[in-house]
């Protein structure tokens, strides 16, 4: 295992994941068409040849799946990641895939992408890129003004790309595809917070930086019902 090269893929669920894992490898990941979730546990594509070094790409199933909950969803990908470190696998990169075809990145996104954040740490940033996708989908001008507010707005992918990350668009290619692996299988490979709190430090996930995030969020969420639901109580 430690002698290929090994890229995780993550991002919301319907974020083309496995469809970019697929056209970079040329496997055949099923794909979901429909509101449901299709990636339901972490899987990975048929190696392949990048670079002259044989590269695996690691296919996550993302948050807010319609099947499972967040908390299940952590747990797979932090007991793939943690499973696959001990056995002398290091990830050469991650990339975080984003719709450009998106109105606007709420909260739902958001959360996600600050759980992501914290799975990864600080330390290794300079591993991850973020990808849109699905160009095709809107008007150039208007992807490129999304792209320009998602890089410089603080709420949103900013302040990772400041501490060494990258963003880069995929238009669906093959070539694409490739282009973007090649900065990430040239890097020296990196260790994930997640990946250093689960096996090194011996920690839960409970107690990880993203399973952190993760209650803060849920608690979040929580709150904000029970105010809806008295809310509904007044007006009713």
């Amino acid at each position: 295992m430690s002698d290929g090269t090994l890229c995780s893929v993550m991002g919301a669920t319907g974020s083309g994941k496995s469809t970019f894992i697929n056209c970079a490898s040329g496997s055949e990941l099923p794909v979901g068409k429909g509101l449901e979730s299709c990636t339901v546990d972490v899987r990975t594509s048929k190696p392949f040849l990048l670079n002259g070094r044989i590269v695996t790409l690691i296919d996550t199933p993302g948050f807010d799946d319609t099947t499972r909950s967040d908390t299940d969803i952590l747990s797979s990908i932090a007991a793939y990641l943690s499973n696959t470190y001990e056995h002398g696998a290091k990830l050469a990169g991650v990339i975080y895939m984003h719709r450009i075809s998106d109105f606007r990145m709420g909260g739902t996104s958001k959360r996600n992408f600050r759980i992501f954040r914290e799975l990864c740490g600080d330390n290794t940033l300079k591993n991850v890129i973020i990808v849109t996708n699905m160009w095709g989908n809107v008007d150039p001008k208007i992807g490129e003004a999304r792209e320009k507010e998602l890089s410089t707005n603080d709420k949103f992918f900013k302040p990772v790309l400041e501490k060494g990350a990258r963003m880069m668009r995929h238009h669906g290619t093959q070539a694409s595809a490739h282009t973007i692996l090649r900065y990430l299988v040239n890097s020296q490979a990196a260790t994930l917070a997640i990946q250093h709190e689960l096996v090194n430090e011996r920690r839960d996930l409970a107690h990880t930086a993203a399973g952190a995030e993760l209650a803060r969020a849920l608690k979040e969420q929580e709150v904000r019902h029970d105010e809806e639901l008295k809310k509904l109580r007044v007006e009713m």
